[in-house]
């Protein structure tokens, strides 16, 4: 195939869409890092592709399917605490001589509360860390 032609997934086409702000039960599907933009103050982002499967108070499907992302930076890693806690971890067993691996979240399921923001003069999802466990929908 040329590299003049290219082909939407699934995820692609559902992409960009703008979710009603809600809690919603999220598949962590993929989790990769790199660098950040801010070539000023070099840092790393953590990364975590996630699928929506339905909304974790109602129930309701509406946005099933539809992808979100997760992001945590070296820079502000005080964020990764309430994710922590939803994944299982007891707060209490978060201290400074702990240590946690991002790899170990994929695969698993938590309720993320989906917000609305804007960012660069358009509406865009916002993940501004509220987690919590996941309850019965």
């Amino acid at each position: 195939m040329s590299d003049d032609f290219f082909q939407l997934s699934k995820k692609d086409i559902m992409g960009g869409k703008v979710y009603e702000p809600a809690w919603y039960r999220v598949r962590i599907d993929e989790y990769a890092k790199g660098p950040s933009k801010n070539l000023e103050k070099p840092s790393t982002n953590y990364t975590y592709q996630c699928t929506i499967l339905f909304d974790a108070d109602s129930g309701d499907a509406k946005w099933a399917e539809h992808p979100l992302t997760i992001l945590f930076n070296s820079g502000a890693l005080g964020f990764t605490k309430g994710f922590l806690v939803a994944l299982g971890i007891p707060e209490e067993a978060i201290t400074t001589d702990a240590r946690f691996d991002f790899k170990q979240a994929v695969g698993k399921e938590i309720d993320v509360y989906v917000e609305n923001d804007t960012y660069q003069g358009r509406l865009v999802n916002k993940v501004n860390h509220k987690y919590r466990a996941p309850r019965a929908a």
